[in-house]
């Protein structure tokens, strides 16, 4: 640790919570170093949004000892409902990686199948309301898909935040050796979406990007 940091002063006994998004391996190098100044470390990554964050209803993914957790578990029941214990140090940030892989490739694939429909002469509106009703049914069909719709960007998860979470997805997979070629695919689309100039508005502006690869304008 920094000499002069917070946690250089640190006595034995304390929790260290970091509710950040970070890869699992730097999560991993913090733990073991505050183990050794005998504080205990959860990596408590959150997702939700905003709107979670407000009301008190995000989904928090802890990696640590079990005994801190129920030492911290009070202090998250007043900012999340889905509280989960993962599993040892680095256990959340896996579990947040592979829930920004869900949500990425969600959003993409949501945009894809109505921008599809626009594109084919079909009302997106219409097939989204038929899809709802299959197994191609999720929160995100059913929540951004009408964002999609009713063309509102307005951030509450922005794109080069996506873009960065995607990053640690394919830095982590590359340290593993492992092969994530949808998940490679949607880190692409988001460093376009920021190179574009679309990194301030809402990951579903991928929407927008599509409608420019298809040759529309995409901007409206």
């Amino acid at each position: 640790m920094a000499n002069g940091g917070v946690a250089s002063a640190g006595r034995s006994g304390l929790i260290a919570v970091d509710m950040s998004t970070i890869r699992p391996a730097a999560a991993r190098d913090i733990g073991a170093r505050l183990l050794a100044q005998g504080i205990d470390f959860l990596d408590a990554p959150v997702s939700g949004g905003e709107v979670g964050a407000i009301a008190g209803t995000l989904s928090i993914m802890v990696g640590g000892q079990v005994t801190a957790f129920d030492r911290a578990r009070p202090a998250f029941a007043c900012m999340g409902r889905n509280i989960v214990h993962v599993g040892d140090v680095g256990a959340g940030q896996v579990a947040k990686a592979a829930n920004q892989i869900v949500t990425g490739v969600g959003v993409l694939t949501v945009a894809e199948a109505l921008n599809f429909a626009a594109r084919s002469g079909v009302d997106p509106a219409r097939v989204r309301e038929a899809l709802l009703g299959g197994f191609a049914y999720s929160k995100i069909l059913e929540n951004h898909g009408q964002r999609m719709l009713d063309r509102n960007f307005k951030p509450g998860f922005k794109s080069w935040m996506h873009q960065k979470d995607m990053n640690i997805v394919m830095q982590s997979a590359h340290e593993l050796g492992l092969c994530l070629p949808v998940s490679a695919a949607t880190a692409q689309m988001y460093n376009a979406m920021v190179g574009s100039g679309l990194g301030e508005e809402d990951s579903i502006a991928i929407l927008k990007l599509l409608e420019r690869l298809s040759g529309g304008e995409g901007d409206t």
